[in-house]
């Protein structure tokens, strides 16, 4: 009786660590699917038109990814992001923005524009800074927007000009107007701003 007791034991144990690692194998296998564009720690270092994602709050990482599904974010030059966005569950997008959100921020190491930088510091003082703060800061998180400090600037050029042209949704009504204050100077001052950032 004892040997049987042992047996199912053994048999149970090994079960659990079958389903164990299936489950680190199904992990493993989502989080491949982003690593071909955004690297395997979130700083896209193949590809300059691809965010820098690594140390981004998760909420902002999974807002991001319901945006394509749901078409808030549409897919025009770049359809490979919603191929690989669309199929995923709840879970899938739970356990990809937990592992890129736990990599270190990294700084885009461009160059930028002391002059300009300094504009820029004082347009998202004046019209950026409540929504989107540092990735280094508390309050990251529960933020409205995404933090942009240290991202690379050809990628914010086609994040602005998505706005522009309707490829993506504001993600509220005052964002829409403080988009329409700013000249295109203004947008490569806090494109300068943001490259500037350390952490």
């Amino acid at each position: 009786m004892r040997i049987v007791k042992l047996f199912v034991l053994t048999l149970i144990g090994s079960f659990l660590f079958t389903l164990d690692s299936l489950a680190q194998d199904h992990e493993s296998a989502v989080i491949e699917i982003c690593i071909v564009c955004h690297g395997e720690d979130g700083s896209a270092p193949n590809f300059d038109d691809v965010p820098i994602i690594a140390g981004t709050p998760a909420p902002h990482i999974e807002e991001a990814m319901y945006s394509y599904q749901d078409g808030a974010r549409r897919c025009i030059d770049e359809p490979a992001m919603c191929e690989a966005v669309f199929p995923l569950t709840d879970e899938e997008i739970s356990i990809t923005a937990d592992y890129f959100s736990s990599q270190n921020r990294v700084m885009s190491g461009e160059p930028y524009n002391d002059r300009l930088a300094m504009k820029g510091r004082r347009l998202h003082r004046d019209h950026c800074i409540r929504c989107h703060a540092r990735p280094d800061e508390k309050r990251a998180e529960d933020a409205l927007g995404i933090p942009l400090h240290g991202q690379r600037s050809s990628y914010l050029r086609y994040a602005f000009a998505s706005y522009y042209n309707g490829n993506r949704d504001t993600l509220i009504p005052e964002m829409a107007e403080k988009l329409k204050l700013l000249t295109n100077d203004d947008i490569e001052a806090l494109i300068n701003f943001y490259a500037s950032y350390k952490p």
